[in-house]
């Protein structure tokens, strides 16, 4: 796990480099905050001072790495090192694929990775819910996850994002903090999908979000929506997710129901040596 002092240490980082570079990082807190046993987090000290760090984020088979450097440390080759030892740690525990995802406003990454070999994936925006009157929701129910639901949790995993099983197993074992409700999704047809919603600092953000294919068109995923919205926001968060940029289809359930695309990240696929 990581101490106090170091999530502390990374989270003033990031908000030199956001704040300095104008972009918003992807540092996957929902995981840095719940680290098991093994290094999966690397960092540079100059001085005493955090200078560079890099995080792998594993999900079944894929890792994503993302990291960043003290804006006054850069050319000194201290990302280059941290990088070289987070692909070997991914490369020591045989991931098949390796996504590193950088800000769509950062040219310094786009050159790092271009200079490595890194091939562009697709891109991500991250949302957030704008003010807006939501209609009330009804015939739907939203219930804590048991186990009697992780064969169902296993399904949508596969069908909605295209996970082999073998990921969705692992994903869908994963246990959260308190801070994170995993949520079946209940209608008169039975259990039709889930969500997930973790909130920390005052931000309530979704995941996981799927319905069966066969029970979506009937308007089930906008009231979840709406009725996750009404709660998170009645409790004092403001209420985020992401979503592919090519998921036509999803960006048009969010916008509808009052999300913003605010910013966006790139990824890209790398192949280690």
């Amino acid at each position: 796990m990581l101490t106090t002092q170091q999530l502390e240490e990374i989270e003033q980082l990031q908000k030199e480099c956001e704040t300095h570079d104008r972009i918003q990082l992807k540092l996957n807190w929902e995981m840095l905050r719940n680290r098991e046993l093994g290094q999966q987090d690397f960092f540079h000290y100059e001085n005493g001072e955090l200078a560079a760090f890099l995080g792998l984020y594993a999900f079944g088979s894929t890792v994503e790495i993302c990291g960043m450097v003290k804006p006054s440390e850069r050319r000194k080759g201290h990302f280059h090192r941290l990088f070289q030892q987070g692909m070997e740690k991914a490369k020591q525990n045989g991931f098949k694929n390796i996504l590193l995802n950088a800000p769509a406003g950062s040219d310094a990454a786009k050159a790092f990775l271009s200079k490595h070999g890194a091939a562009y994936a697709f891109s991500e925006h991250q949302m957030v819910w704008q003010e807006k009157v939501l209609e009330e929701t009804n015939g739907i129910h939203l219930r804590r996850a048991t186990l009697e639901d992780y064969e169902l949790r296993v399904r949508l995993s596969v069908t909605a994002f295209g996970l082999s099983e073998e990921d969705a197993r692992a994903m869908e074992g994963i246990v959260f903090a308190d801070n994170t409700d995993m949520l079946m999704i209940d209608a008169s047809e039975g259990t039709v999908g889930k969500i997930r919603v973790s909130r920390d600092k005052g931000q309530a953000w979704i995941y996981g979000f799927s319905i069966l294919p066969e029970h979506q068109g009937k308007g089930i995923g906008r009231k979840v929506l709406r009725q996750i919205i009404k709660e998170q926001v009645s409790a004092g968060y403001s209420v985020h997710l992401e979503v592919e940029t090519k998921n036509d289809h999803a960006l048009g359930l969010y916008e509808s129901v009052g999300f913003k695309a605010v910013h966006s990240q790139d990824y890209y696929s790398f192949q280690h040596g």
